[in-house]
């Protein structure tokens, strides 16, 4: 195999991984738009809509971590397969949905089914590239994934505009098929099964339990996740701080949150360059200063009444920026710390991740008082954690 074909199997191996992660930010942006739509069909207010959001995080919690075993067990590409059809049926059910309920419960299973993209992308990477490799091409799916954001509330927004927010779990259904015959005709099987590795829950748990007991892991993976429950409070505050209070048009809106996917898609890009000077930790662990300030700073200037759609834009922008640098590289130190459990390792971190992000989306929801205040006060308190958790790393790291 010639140098050119190598590459181009590469670009669409990581295309390919890339909407794999996209999946699930795709199915939460595309379909925020669409909030003060389906809470005025379903008869409910846009704070129970909210909870559709902390359902679908919920579904990401248990199914990563049902699907970290199984990408092992069975290989990577048949758990793949069954977590789409799953996803499919699900969206289309979103779609016929007459009730809050019904919609906060279904949009759990679309979760249960779209996780196993997340959980099995990170293994494949650690499958195939080196330890010292992780990083940059996790910043590299993030630069894919990161279109997610950019373009999918202008969809949601143009398909709720012109046929209703049904349609938009109709076209989430629609990209999901396209992902799957890719997976199911281009994506190569990038580990055997292993038939000596248990399904049993009995024999499933000390494996999780493993893993958790490596402090490295945990303080890298918690601290990313801490980070992205900062961007998911963002995610389920944004509608009501743009849309609301600062009356920007759903239009404006999917404009507005794709500006801040730029600054996600930013920090990911130029720490592909800063990791060819600067350790991981190092990047990481700055970024985390920088993201604390930016908190701090936004939640000021809400407490003081000063906010507005500028700043409000300023700041969310900035702070997404700051998890484009952290999230690759403590996803990369975490998973550096296992090989032959690459899968239950991605499952756990995804689950601890997603758990931070059902927290931080369901304060969103539980908090809401109609008070700009809310939002920034919940990613403050996630930047807070951050930094505190990189730094009793960097200090772990220092001195063992």
């Amino acid at each position: 195999m010639n140098a050119i074909t190598m590459r181009r199997n590469n670009d669409i191996l990581i295309l390919i991984l890339g909407a794999l992660i996209a999946i699930s930010p795709f199915s939460i942006d595309m379909y925020l738009p669409s909030f003060p739509a389906i809470a005025s069909s379903l008869d409910t207010n846009l704070a129970a809509v909210g909870y559709s959001l902390t359902s679908y995080h919920a579904g990401l919690c248990i199914g990563q971590l049902a699907y970290g075993i199984l990408i092992d067990r069975f290989g990577r590409k048949k758990p793949l397969v069954a977590g789409l059809i799953i996803y499919i049926i699900a969206a289309l059910l979103c779609a016929l949905s007459t009730s809050i309920t019904s919609l906060v419960v279904v949009r759990l299973f679309m979760a249960l089914g779209g996780c196993v993209g997340m959980v099995a992308a990170r293994a494949i990477v650690r499958d195939i590239f080196p330890s010292e490799e992780t990083a940059k091409i996790l910043s590299t799916l993030v630069l894919v994934m990161g279109i997610a954001p950019i373009i999918a509330p202008t969809i949601g927004g143009i398909v709720n505009n012109l046929l209703g927010w049904p349609w938009v779990f109709g076209v989430m259904a629609t990209i999901a098929l396209t992902i799957l015959i890719a997976v199911k005709w281009l994506l190569p099987e990038t580990k055997a099964e292993d038939k000596f590795i248990s399904l049993k829950v009995s024999k499933i748990f000390p494996e999780y339990l493993t893993v958790l007991k490596n402090p490295t892991f945990l303080s890298y993976t918690l601290a990313g996740g801490i980070s992205y429950a900062g961007m998911y409070a963002y995610i389920a505050g944004s509608p009501f701080v743009f849309m609301e209070k600062f009356g920007f048009t759903d239009g404006e809106y999917g404009w507005a949150f794709a500006f801040n996917a730029c600054g996600l898609i930013t920090g990911s890009q130029l720490n592909r360059v800063a990791l060819k000077r600067f350790t991981s930790e190092k990047i990481c662990y700055w970024a985390a200063i920088l993201l604390f300030f930016t908190g701090l700073l936004f939640l000021i200037t809400a407490v003081s009444g000063l906010a507005n759609a500028f700043l409000a834009l300023v700041f969310t922008f900035l702070f997404l920026f700051c998890v484009g640098f952290i999230n690759p590289n403590t996803t990369a130190l975490a998973l550096k710390e296992f090989q032959a459990a690459t899968g239950r390792a991605s499952a756990v971190l995804g689950s601890l991740q997603m758990i931070a992000g059902v927290i931080a989306s369901g304060l969103i929801s539980l908090l809401h008082n109609g008070s700009l205040v809310i939002m920034p006060m919940v990613m403050f308190g996630c930047t807070v954690m951050t930094l505190f958790l990189l730094w009793r790393s960097k200090f772990y790291v220092s001195f063992n």
